[in-house]
Formats: structure tokens, C-alpha cells, sequence
């Protein structure tokens, strides 16, 4: 999926898909770029999430900019998710820290033990929601819990979107253990780190497929050949 993605999206900012263009049928990508219809589709909503394309049903999907700007998970641009991420789930890390409960700590720990063993990507996406939430009601303040459920959507497709970009998995992992620990440790100074580094990393990652470099190695029968 990664190289049918690149490939396409190299074809888009090259302007060999110029913006207001119709990108070839579904049937017909299969065929000249040999994969199956579930990889290409996986690729084309990338592609939409980036902002590059739009889907418009019974017609197509069309190029709407040649440069990707701001990602889009569900009703949100990957900037404001952030921008609320760290203003909302850093002093909750640091709250839930104070006031976790024993029922609390169980809960995550039992989730987190889940995530590092699940290697479904769409499981471990779900649990990745949940593990946010659980940490949010361990702030003991239903509000802030609201708030996440809220994003809950967008948190998800963003999830989904760096594991199959960016393999964030593993580190992602390492890093919510880290937010375990220092609620475990009772320590707020700590979980408010962890909760950051964490933010960081999703940024850090974000930012690398946003600006990654063109394909320079186009896919068999693309619209180069």
C-alpha cells in the first residue's frame, strides 16, 4: 500500500494528475499497477486524507492540490486535533496521575498488555482509542472524558493513518507504557513528560509523511510508462 500510495502521490505532485483531473478507474489502476483492490483503496483514502483527492460517488476520484498542506481525520485538520491533544491530554495525564484509583490502574495496565500483544492493526487502532479514554477517566473529571469521546473518531482514523504510514506501533506502545508507569507511580511530573513526549512523537511522525520526498521510483505501468 505504501508504494502504490507513493507512486501516486509522486504521480499527483509531479502534475502528471494535474489538480481538477480524474485519476484512472479503480479496475484500471489494479490492472496497470498489478495489486489488489483492497491495497488500492486503502492508498486512495490516504490520498483523500492528505487532502490531495476527493471521491465524488458514481464519478471518480479527482485531484484537488498537488502539495499535501494539512492532513484530515474525519471533521477534523491534523493541526487542531493537536494543538486540542496537547491542551486537554497532557493536564489530564498529569490529573490522572493524583487520582487514579487501583480499578483505574487494572484497566490500563490490562489494556496496554492487550496492545502489546495485538499485531490486527484495526484491533490495536480501537484499543489505541480506548487506552486515551481510560486514561481521561482516570482524571476522575467526566468532562474531560467527554472531550475525548468527541475526538474519538478523529483519533482513530489518525491512529490508523500513522500505523500504515508511519509504523508507529511499537514506539507507540513504549510510550503509552510510560504513561502507565508514572500514573502507577502516582507521579504528575512524569505523566505529564510521558503524555508529551508521546504528543511529540505523533507530531514528529505527522510531519515526516506530510513533507516526505517525491517517488522517484514509479510503479510498473504508471503514467510514466
Amino acid at each position: 500500500m505504501e508504494a502504490v500510495l507513493g507512486h501516486l502521490r509522486g504521480a499527483i505532485e509531479r502534475g502528471d494528475y494535474a489538480v481538477g483531473d480524474k485519476l484512472p478507474s479503480e479496475a484500471e489502476l489494479c490492472r496497470t499497477l498489478e495489486v489488489s483492490r483492497p491495497v488500492l483503496r486503502e492508498a486512495l483514502r490516504a490520498l483523500q486524507t492528505m487532502g490531495l483527492t476527493v471521491a465524488k460517488t458514481g464519478k471518480g476520484t479527482f485531484v484537488i492540490a498537488n502539495t499535501v498542506e494539512d492532513p484530515t481525520f474525519g471533521d477534523y485538520a491534523a493541526s487542531d486535533l493537536l494543538e486540542v491533544r496537547r491542551h486537554v491530554e497532557i493536564p489530564v495525564a498529569g490529573y490522572a496521575a493524583r487520582r487514579r484509583t487501583p480499578e483505574n490502574l487494572d484497566h490500563l495496565a490490562h489494556l496496554l498488555d492487550r496492545m502489546e500483544r495485538e499485531t490486527d492493526t484495526t484491533a490495536w487502532v480501537a484499543m489505541d482509542t480506548l487506552f486515551h479514554l481510560a486514561v481521561a477517566e482516570a482524571a476522575q473529571n467526566p468532562v474531560f472524558r467527554r472531550v475525548i469521546e468527541e475526538i474519538r473518531d478523529a483519533l482513530a482514523r489518525q491512529s490508523a493513518f500513522l500505523n500504515e504510514l508511519g509504523g508507529r506501533r511499537e514506539q507507540s506502545n513504549r510510550e503509552h507504557r510510560a504513561i502507565v508507569e508514572a500514573l502507577i507511580d502516582g507521579s504528575a511530573h512524569d505523566a505529564v513528560e510521558a503524555m508529551s513526549h508521546h504528543l511529540d512523537r505523533v507530531e514528529t511522525t505527522l510531519t515526516d509523511i506530510v513533507r516526505a520526498p517525491r517517488t522517484s521510483t514509479p510503479l510498473e505501468g504508471g503514467p510514466e510508462a
